[in-house]
């Protein structure tokens, strides 16, 4: 028999399933106290009613968990959910390459795709080609907060091999009266002294929640919609051509000089409208149904506006015959300065705009039926579509190699500071009587024409799941309770590219075929601008809609083009009963969870075969063909969970399980794309593999949390993962010949095909040491003031081929594990009272390598250096008098202007700098 004392028992302690509803409840519960007498109760908020929910929910959790709350409703303590989310213990982001901004969440050093995002535990359509979720799709005033599940719970569904977000959304009876907030906020970003020269941006962000309840308290509405618009700062970029130092003839020797430069001023513009809705019924204490809704709709602009070109004597086209060195410094081998004659300049009027869509909605219901059965019902729907566009202009000197005349003179270069080197040309880019919209170099080859690029790639993707479940109390040993249930998800993402040359109208014939390859044409609206870095004028415009006015398109349908577009589909059904447990071991009290889950998976993928045969290189035509293939496999997961209260509220927790990530939905493919390689004489290719089975691990989780009431708690945790399988793209000997029809070329022993497969695993395993009190603990004096501060240490033995790798100068035959920082820390100090607050938080993380979507719309891994960013809050809520309700609030994030540097894995140089600026937000709230 269970002693008396035993601070849970299963009838008042959930099981980790309704422990997350209740826990969307404790991240609002500040707001929803009834009225008591002040000698009785002491109201706490802000930041540290924040913290306090926070941490309720991690203590009391059966499973290892982090948590967020809300300050108040629409008030995370970031400007973005994936900030907050980055605060915590072993967690991190990667920044948009484009906006700066925290975009993608990596849990415990591992790949975003080793993760899973729920929102209300239900797991969300994506926007990538992969699985990771963009939560710059969720509008940081529509969310209450989210929780991180680092040890699997077989009711969960759609976990993750390195853990589970579930961000959630305020459920309305949780509040004791109706209550109405306001908000707007104006920001300033990448202010003009942290970038001289360019502009600044700004934008406005407002939003209004409302709750209520209705019918003697059973029935709960809440609304919440925000808007946002944002005319972002122009932002210098220099691209070293991948860190390319050439060896040029000089004098009768060979002297290094840079390869080539492309630099651009990059101004970004954007707005979002986001909504979410929710109706909560409860007629009485046996039944309860929530529908919640949540919609997000972003329009995005990259404008980009530069100059590039090569030297080091290369002809960058047909057009181009290529640079000749003339006076020039050399020190050592080094040509420090000097001076490329016969130089062919390229600038860059490029807009990359998109718009996504995301529709998310949930129905979930809960009877109490005969019997002492808990019955519950979930039907969800996820859907969203991105709808990309992409222009690539290109503007200079008309004709072909033998009228360049111009000059690129270089300085201060040393060898290897290749971002750091000053460009001056002998020509004006900024005359519109000498700058044309033409192909400058001749990129689409000697019989091609190609003035510009086009690009119209659409992702959609849609989930439709329905998960039944039945709870019962029982007492059948250390089992208080038993969970089962089923789960069926549907899902079906597709892309559709559509590409081509954007040529000159009059440069091609009626049937596609170059009429003039050379054509050219005055740039219309033409503005004066700056060629990136390099400060040298240039002639400016925007393209956008000059399809059908200035430029037509020849739509291409190259291999590599055509195997861009691709469809998976996968149908999974999850079953699972869990065991909730309440004993004694050793004479300690023990809670916590073992269950199973079974999850069987049906999935197919579908590209496009090209007949390399029908290729024509001037075209850019090939004739193609669909191409389908698929897989079924079964999963089996076991999960266990147990908290040990040692007491002196101290916990130690121990989790194991076997978990799984799925592959990255664009590796599923079905398609081959491939062609003969002429240099090395042999057929090449690449290609998805639609029969892929998960990534999967065996996880084991030890933590110990000492906790201080709810106000505070130190914790200590370890994980280890042992890969049994791990998915990698390697290069593999493969039989063309039932692709080629007569004529070609004749398939070789050396015949290879880069494609994913399922090989052998690896281990990655780490520490996490976690700091989370106010200073009240150690004096009184130092009430209001606190501290959160964690650091994460993780290794691994995974190494993946450089095979598919697409990266220069990989001298080595392996690299590190995508998305592994050997280092985190985050740490944040805060002080808040009589109504004042103010927070001072750093964020950091050690080198990784991160994925990238590059100019071609492909995922590339890439490295990039550590970074450290600092930001700073400040606000003050009117608690009495006339003002009651009214808040003010200021921040400034990215403090250090620290910059986003990516580096070439092989050789570790520098190959692109970007500094976003710091931003700044001032805003006002009011509730009543």
């Amino acid at each position: 028999m269970k002693p008396q004392s035993h601070p849970r028992s299963r009838r008042h302690c959930p099981t980790p399933l309704t422990a997350t509803a209740i826990g969307a409840a404790l991240l609002v519960s500040a707001f929803a106290a009834q009225a008591q007498d002040a000698t009785q109760t002491i109201t706490v908020t802000g930041i540290r009613k924040g913290i306090e929910d926070a941490i309720s929910v991690k203590k009391n959790a059966d499973a290892i968990v982090e948590a967020m709350s809300a300050e108040d409703i629409g008030k995370l303590p970031d400007a973005s959910v994936a900030e907050s989310i980055s605060r915590l213990p072993g967690i991190t982001v990667q920044r948009s390459a484009v906006t700066g901004r925290a975009q993608q969440v990596t849990l415990r050093g591992m790949p975003p795709d080793f993760g899973v995002t729920l929102l209300n535990g239900r797991e969300q359509a994506t926007t990538s080609a992969s699985r990771s979720v963009e939560l710059d799709l969720y509008p940081a005033e529509l969310v209450g907060g989210a929780t991180v599940y680092k040890s699997s719970n077989a009711s969960l569904m759609t976990q993750g091999l390195s853990g589970t977000v579930d961000i959630q959304t305020v459920r309305p009876l949780s509040f004791g009266k109706r209550t109405i907030v306001g908000s707007y906020k104006h920001e300033m970003q990448g202010k003009a002294e942290d970038l001289p020269g360019f502009t600044t941006g700004d934008g406005d962000r407002a939003s209004l929640s409302y709750i209520d309840q209705f019918a003697d308290r059973t029935i709960g509405v809440a609304l919440g919609v925000t808007k946002s618009k944002n005319n972002g700062n122009a932002r210098p970029n220099f691209n070293t051509w991948g860190g390319w130092v050439a060896d040029v003839d000089y004098n009768g020797g060979k002297v290094k000089t840079p390869g080539g430069f492309t630099t651009d001023i990059e101004t970004t513009d954007s707005q979002r409208t986001g909504a979410m809705a929710v109706l909560q019924f409860k007629p009485n204490k046996d039944f309860e149904s929530v529908l919640d809704v949540f919609y997000s709709k972003g329009d995005f602009s990259v404008k980009k506006r530069g100059l590039e070109g090569p030297l080091g004597g290369l002809s960058a086209g047909a057009n181009d015959q290529g640079g000749k060195l003339i006076n020039a410094t050399i020190v050592n081998g080094v040509a420090t300065s000097g001076t490329f004659e016969n130089w062919k300049g390229v600038i860059r009027n490029h807009n990359e705009d998109y718009t996504d869509e995301l529709n998310s909605i949930g129905w979930a219901n809960t009877l109490k039926a005969a019997g002492g059965w808990t019955l519950k019902s979930d039907l969800s729907y996820s859907k969203v579509t991105k709808n990309a566009v992409r222009y690539e202009t290109t503007a200079g000197l008309p004709g072909n190699a033998y009228n360049a005349a111009d000059t690129i003179s270089f300085s201060g270069f040393n060898g290897s500071n290749l971002a750091d080197v000053k460009y001056t040309s002998g020509l004006n880019y900024a005359d519109p009587n000498i700058i044309k919209l033409t192909d400058v170099q001749g990129w689409a080859g000697g019989a091609g024409v190609q003035d510009g690029y086009y690009a119209n790639p659409v992702t959609t993707d849609k989930i439709q799941a329905i998960r039944l479940a039945a709870q019962k109390d029982v007492q059948w040993g250390p089992v208080v309770g038993v969970e089962f249930g089923a789960n069926y998800a549907d899902r079906t993402k597709d892309r559709v590219a559509k590409e081509g040359a954007l040529v000159i109208i009059g440069g091609l014939n009626a049937d596609g075929s170059v009429k003039d390859r050379l054509i050219s044409t005055d740039m219309p609206g033409a503005t004066v601008g700056v060629g990136g870095l390099t400060g040298i004028p240039t002639l400016n415009w925007d393209p956008a809609g000059s399809l059908g006015k200035v430029y037509q398109l020849n739509p291409w349908s190259d291999h590599d083009i055509v195997s861009k577009s691709w469809g998976v589909k996968e149908k999974i059904t999850t079953a699972f009963v869990k065991g909730d447990v309440d004993t004694e071991i050793g004479g300690l009290p023990v809670r916590g969870n073992v269950g199973l889950q079974i999850v069987g998976t049906k999935q197919s993928g579908s590209s496009f075969l090209i007949d390399q045969s029908t290729c024509n290189g001037g075209t850019h035509q090939c004739s193609f063909s669909a191409i389908n293939g698929g897989a079924s496999y079964t999963d089996v997961l076991p999960s266990l969970n147990l908290a040990a209260d040692l007491g002196g509220d101290r916990f130690l927790r121990f989790g194991a399980g076997r978990v799984v990530a799925r592959a990255n939905m664009e590796d599923m493919k079905a398609g081959i794309d491939f062609s003969y390689d002429s240099t090395e004489n042999h057929y090449k290719g690449t290609a998805g593999n639609p029969q892929l089975k998960p990534f999967r691990a065996d996880a084991l989780d030890i933590s110990f949390e000492q906790y201080f009431g709810k106000k505070g708690y130190v914790s200590v945790a370890a994980f280890h993962k042992n890969l049994k399988s791990y998915i990698v793209k390697v290069a593999q000997a493969f039989d063309y010949s039932g692709l080629l029809l007569p004529g070609a070329q004749p398939v070789t022993a050396n015949d290879t095909l880069t494609r994913p497969i399922n090989g052998d695993g690896g281990r990655i395993s780490g520490v996490e040491l976690a700091v989370n009190v106010p200073f009240s603990l150690l004096t009184e004096k130092l009430d209001g003031f606190g501290v959160m501060v964690n650091y994460g240490n993780t290794s691994s033995s995974v190494k993946i081929p450089t095979a598919g790798v697409s990266t220069a100068n990989i001298s080595s035959v392996t690299i590190p594990l995508p998305g592994l920082s050997k280092e985190t820390a985050n740490l944040r100090l805060y002080y808040e009272k009589h109504g004042f607050q103010i927070a001072a938080a750093a964020r950091h993380r050690s080198d990784f390598i991160g994925e990238i979507s590059d100019y071609q719309d492909k995922t590339q891994l890439v490295g990039i250096k550590a970074e450290t960013q600092i930001d700073l809050q400040l606000a003050y809520e009117f608690g009495s008098g006339p003002l009651k309700g009214l808040s003010l609030m200021a921040q400034g994030n990215n403090l250090t202007n620290t910059e986003f540097v990516r580096y070439d894995i092989g050789n570790g140089n520098v190959t692109d700098r970007k500094r976003f600026g710091k931003s700044y937000l001032v805003g006002v709230s009011y509730k009543f």
